[in-house]
């Protein structure tokens, strides 16, 4: 658990900084078009799941580690790491970017959800190292 709550915390943050500094270089996210920059953030999740669970194997599990402890793990980091990055959007929205944008945040948290769930199937897939035999 001490793995997905330290890889949780750093892929929130991340994420949440991630909002702040597209605030800063300009950027205007009230927008319902994404800039091209932003794309650069679906790295954010897939980086860190990828190097977390390659850490809970290596580490934790002993080189050995099949599909769904792994798929366990990824929802462990994305969950925390979520209400980390939902809650520095929460404040974005508050204090730097009052309007009513809450619709185009919504949007982008539902893709961002839908980031985090495609890539924790992938990095399950690409890190399992048992396979569970059928018979």
């Amino acid at each position: 658990m001490k793995n997905a709550f330290i890889t949780g915390i750093v892929i929130g943050i991340l994420s949440g900084l991630w909002l702040f500094v597209m605030h800063l270089t300009g950027y205007d996210l009230n927008k319902d078009q994404v800039a091209p920059i932003e794309y650069v953030s679906i790295l954010i999740p897939v980086v860190g799941l990828y190097f977390g669970i390659k850490s809970y194997r290596d580490i934790d599990c002993g080189g050995k580690m099949g599909f769904l402890e792994a798929l366990i793990q990824c929802f462990k980091i994305l969950v925390l790491g979520g209400v980390i990055a939902v809650f520095a959007c929460i404040l974005y929205i508050s204090y730097i970017s009052a309007g009513n944008n809450l619709r185009d945040f919504s949007g982008r948290m539902f893709g961002a959800l839908l980031i985090g769930l495609l890539s924790s199937l992938a990095i399950s897939l690409i890190l399992t190292t048992k396979s569970n035999k059928v018979d």
